[in-house]
């Protein structure tokens, strides 16, 4: 059986897009690398690990053989963890169609590499390729509240074609062409999410989440133009939206590990504790990397990086926050 899409990641973000597509009569299949997950969406379509709540439309088929998801469909979705996707790739490649459309919803930066998922997927495949970002928790796009995202394209005729398949009467896409400001925007907020989740488990009041939210966007589009992105693009839902979200809505896991650590627990038990990822933490470390590669300064995104990756005392990081040199807005 052939398919019109296949979603490569059965997390509960790949479990709601592959869902949604099924309901529009999509042929979808769901690859998942845990045969528990396979299992238990055959048995009784429900992904008990990752969204236990959704029951998942007969037309999504999963699947754990990866040779299979990558052939099978003209267009690939991947949604994987940004440290997992090299590896994903690598073991992709061999068995895509020529003219198969990559569309990268993953939301990290590389370690080591401080690569995006598209450029880690440009080294591997030379497909056409698209990003989908904005501010979009899965658990409301699963209840079918209404959403608003963007789709990154660089081809115009293609971005229509892949804005169709995607929007639904709930689920609202919109186009852009520059890929990477997208991909910046909905990475690096989740550091500053992780800075949101600590101001308010420190209990510092909306006065200051307000700051921190206005700062943290300030940081993210220095880096972004620094590299080569439109600073328009981060006052759109893939910036300023998705971090309004992540920095305020109770179900941002970003913002959950904030307030872990501003109540004295390690990144160590935090990550132990939980199946799913929470992206600042790994982002964090290549977010502060590459600001120092490109010469900007992101207080913020220092602080997050040394209280995660460092053992520094959130509170001592927001006391040198408030205490840098005084300086102009803009």
């Amino acid at each position: 059986m052939k398919y019109d899409i296949s979603v490569i990641g059965a997390g509960s973000w790949g479990s709601v897009l592959a869902n949604l597509l099924g309901e529009k009569g999509l042929r979808v299949m769901l690859w998942s690398l845990e045969r528990d997950v396979v299992d238990g969406i055959r048995a009784n379509r429900v992904n008990h690990l990752y969204m236990p709540g959704l029951m998942m439309s007969e037309r999504v088929t999963p699947t754990d053989d990866i040779s299979e998801a990558a052939g099978g469909a003209p267009i690939l979705l991947l949604v994987v963890p940004s440290q997992f996707v090299r590896g994903v790739l690598h073991n992709m490649r061999a068995h895509m169609v020529g003219d198969a459309i990559i569309v990268s919803a993953i939301k990290g930066i590389e370690k080591g590499t401080l690569k995006t998922a598209s450029e880690i997927i440009r080294q591997y495949c030379p497909h056409e390729m698209a990003v989908l970002s904005g501010p979009s928790f899965a658990a409301e796009v699963a209840s079918k509240k209404p959403t608003a995202i963007t789709l990154g394209v660089t081809d115009i005729s293609r971005g229509h074609h892949l804005q169709e398949v995607f929007n639904t009467d709930y689920f609202r896409v919109y186009t852009h062409d520059d890929m990477l400001g997208i991909e910046l925007g909905g990475a690096l907020k989740n550091v500053i999410a992780i800075a949101a989740g600590i101001c308010d488990g420190l209990e510092l009041g909306l006065n200051a989440r307000a700051a921190l939210i206005t700062r943290g966007l300030a940081e993210i589009t220095r880096l972004g133009v620094k590299l080569g992105a439109t600073a328009q693009t981060f006052s759109g839902l893939s910036g300023m939206g998705d971090l309004v979200l992540t920095c305020t809505g109770q179900l941002s896991r970003n913002y959950t590990v904030g307030l872990q650590l501003a109540r004295g627990q390690t990144t160590g038990e935090i990550v132990s504790e939980t199946n799913a990822v929470a992206e600042g933490i790994e982002t964090s470390h290549s977010a502060f990397e590459l600001s120092k590669v490109a010469h900007v300064e992101m207080p913020i995104v220092t602080q997050v990086y040394r209280v995660i990756h460092e053992g520094k005392s959130p509170s001592k990081a927001v006391n040198e926050l408030m205490s840098r040199q005084l300086r102009k807005e803009f």
